[in-house]
């Protein structure tokens, strides 16, 4: 039970679905959660500085494939679910979780500048009695030694005016099977008190709750969760480098070493890291580490075999088209897939983008096929240009030299793929029974000699 009257009285309300819920931060992480909370009987409100984001809400829809508008529709109908972007809606709430980006800069070191101006703006309506819990993935101590001076700067004190908690996302996206309500939710709080809290809102919404004894523990937890993928994943990356090299099938190692029942779990090589966690977590880690005194070579490692694959699949295409006796530049090279994982629409540090920008200034013509993505600004990517998403059955045989699966999505037509280009670099093993004129990844093969135009026909 909670020791204070205060912290009793918010329990009290969560427990009888009478407190009210914010969120910060309406992307992937932030709007499924609020959708949560409103289904499980809280009246929840969103705040997001994008207006686009708001309307939508406001007008019963979303933007987040993982989250079926009929759901946003019916919580804005019982008046469980609404959007702003105005931050004095704080003053009128019991609990806010912070879900906003926290992306590296350019040297490779974390930008917590969003947690910053979130936790300013919260700091200006926070009022006694209130639970503040982040969920943006950051180093350990972020929650108190950033978070907590700023929200204590008007003269109310964690664990006993206020409560305060850090509880890592796990949200996978474009996952059928496991999204926010049935993953267990990791919890560290500053006091008994606030952990007690934040176990009970997340437990109204979330199946399992995951009690851990402080916000640094907790923000290990998540660190450690996507480092362990990233070394596993530079280790299968610089296999399938070795395989190139030895003239072995990697995907053929991989899949026959899965078979072991026990002591091992199969990952696989692929064009590099992408997303909004898994490149970016390890330097989290690393750069904490650093603060004090500890070198992590063996993630730092790591990061920069993973960093190195686009280099690679570049150097594949190349090889490719010297096999028809044409060279990289002025060629006309498809990428096949700008965002950073199957089946969905997030571009965020994916590696395409580093894989258009090293072709296009090795002088290749560019053009990229993404259902997902209709428009890719040159924005988003260094030295880029404006492109535009091109049906690959609207291609014509030959109508690019070499195309290049970098994200394997389950609608694309590989068949068109493999007509419209003169060769092929697939860096996800996508392509079933592939031709003579199909360079995998990791797959060991080397053209020696061109190949014959009857081969492509």
């Amino acid at each position: 039970m909670a020791n204070s009257s205060i912290a009793a009285n918010l329990l009290q309300r969560i427990q009888s679905r009478q407190a009210r819920c914010g969120v910060v931060g309406l992307g992937y992480v932030g709007l499924p959660l609020a959708v949560e909370f409103g289904r499980a009987g809280f009246v929840t409100t969103g705040i997001d500085l994008s207006a686009r984001k708001v309307d939508a809400i406001n007008d019963g829809r979303s933007y987040i494939d993982d989250v079926p508008t009929d759901h946003v529709a019916a919580l804005r109908r019982a008046g469980k679910l609404s959007a702003t972007t105005n931050f004095d809606v704080v003053g009128e709430l019991d609990t806010i979780n912070i879900c906003v980006p926290t992306p590296l800069g350019k040297a490779k070191d974390p930008d917590l500048s969003f947690i910053v101006s979130a936790t300013e703006a919260v700091a200006v309506h926070l009022h006694p009695g209130m639970l503040i819990v982040l969920e943006s993935t950051t180093y350990p101590g972020t929650t108190e030694e950033l978070v907590q001076p700023i929200l204590e700067r008007g003269g109310l004190k964690a664990g006993r005016d206020f409560f305060l908690a850090f509880s890592p996302e796990r949200v996978d996206p474009g996952n059928k099977t496991f999204q926010t309500a049935n993953v267990p939710k990791v919890v560290g709080g500053m006091t008994p008190d606030c952990s007690e809290l934040a176990a009970a809102l997340y437990g109204s919404a979330i199946q399992t709750i995951v009690p851990v004894s402080s916000p640094s523990v907790a923000e290990m937890v998540k660190l450690l969760e996507n480092t362990f993928r990233a070394v596993n994943i530079g280790l299968v990356n610089e296999l399938a480098l070795m395989c190139d090299r030895l003239g072995i099938d990697v995907w053929e190692v991989v899949r026959a070493a899965a078979t072991k029942p026990f002591g091992f779990m199969p990952f696989y090589p692929g064009p590099g890291l992408g997303g909004h966690c898994i490149p970016i977590d390890p330097f989290y880690l690393s750069w904490k580490a650093r603060q004090s005194g500890f070198e992590a070579r063996f993630i730092e490692l790591a990061g920069a075999v993973n960093g190195s694959m686009p280099h690679h699949v570049v150097s594949l295409v190349a090889d490719a088209l010297n096999s028809i006796c044409k060279p990289l530049n002025g060629s006309r090279v498809l990428v096949a897939g700008v965002a950073y994982k199957r089946d969905v629409d997030d571009v965020r540090e994916s590696p395409a983008l580093d894989i258009l920008t090293l072709l296009r200034e090795r002088g290749a013509e560019l053009m990229y096929s993404d259902p997902f993505v209709p428009q890719l600004p040159g924005s988003l990517w260094r030295d880029g240009i404006d492109l535009e998403h091109v049906d690959l059955a609207s291609l014509s045989p030959g109508a690019c030299d070499c195309a290049v699966v970098v994200t394997d999505h389950s609608s694309f037509d590989y068949a068109a793929l493999q007509r419209a280009a003169c060769v092929v670099v697939d860096t996800r093993n996508a392509i079933r029974n592939p031709g003579p004129h199909v360079f995998r990844l990791g797959a060991g093969r080397r053209a020696e000699q061109p190949i014959e135009a009857a081969a492509l026909a």
